[in-house]
C-alpha cells in the first residue's frame, strides 16, 4: 500500500471516528461537518480507485 492509500484510509477512519464522537456528545453541527468530510474522502478514494471494502 502506498503513502497515499495509507493516509487517506487513516483520515476516513478518523473522521469516522469523529462522527462517533460528536454523535455521542449530541454536537449535531459537528456531525454534519465531519459527514461532509467523510464524503470528501470517499469521493477522493473512488477518483483514486482506493477500495473502502466493508465501509459504507
Amino acid at each position: 500500500m502506498d503513502a497515499f492509500t495509507a493516509g487517506l484510509l487513516q483520515r476516513i477512519r478518523n473522521t469516522e471516528s469523529d462522527i462517533d464522537r460528536a454523535r455521542e456528545s449530541g454536537d449535531d453541527f459537528l456531525v454534519d461537518l465531519e459527514t461532509a468530510e467523510l464524503e470528501d474522502l470517499r469521493r477522493l478514494a473512488a477518483d483514486h480507485g482506493v477500495e473502502l471494502a466493508g465501509r459504507n
